[in-house]
């Protein structure tokens, strides 16, 4: 759902934005529900396979305006610790000083600095990430997936994201060389969220 302009051949608008009224009823302050939110990645491991996790330790913030989504924002606080691939021998590596340094770093925060509608139901958002101390930009692709009331009263959002960055970028450099050439783990990290967030009062 978003703001939709009408063009000519030459390109130029010949009507103002128009608002979805779906959005524009759901304008307000969410907090995220990690109960019922996914923040996952994607690793290339040993150049054949993916191993993916997550992290079950988070709060959210998201303030929606359905009239211009441009003012739309978002923030994240991950606790490093939290970090779930399934196995608690990769997990504990994943937390030392190779690679997150929890004891450190324990925390990893995104803060939207733009969001856009690209039609339809899709967004995009650009935030500053930090990770180790490092704090660089990152776009996520959104969908919006709608909005419902539970059986508990609350009225709920529902988003769907990806993205992709280089761990490099944030010092995360840790590797090994495979004897039959390449990498352990590769340097591209695959995101996908799922989130659903409830409006404050």
């Amino acid at each position: 759902m978003g703001i939709f302009n009408r063009k000519n051949e030459t390109g130029a608008d010949t009507t103002p934005a128009t608002v979805d009224p779906e959005l524009a009823a759901v304008t307000g302050d969410y907090t995220v529900d990690p109960a019922h939110t996914t923040l996952g990645f994607v690793a290339r491991h040993a150049m054949v396979t993916n191993v993916k996790g997550g992290f079950a330790d988070f709060t959210g913030e998201l303030h929606l305006d359905g009239s211009d989504p441009a003012k739309s924002t978002a923030s994240f606080d991950v606790r490093m610790a939290s970090i779930d691939t399934g196995n608690a021998d990769r997990d504990g590596h994943l937390k030392s000083a190779d690679f997150f340094k929890i004891d450190e770093f324990p925390t990893m925060t995104f803060r939207t600095t733009s969001a856009e509608s690209l039609g339809g139901s899709d967004y995009r958002v650009t935030g500053d990430l930090s990770i180790l101390g490092t704090t660089k930009p990152i776009t996520i692709d959104l969908e919006f997936n709608g909005s419902a009331k539970d059986p508990f009263g609350n009225e709920r959002v529902g988003f769907e994201g990806k993205a992709e960055l280089l761990r490099s970028e944030w010092g995360l450099t840790w590797n090994a060389a495979l004897e039959t050439g390449g990498v352990l783990i590769s340097d591209k990290i695959k995101l996908n969220f799922d989130i659903s967030a409830i409006k404050k009062a």
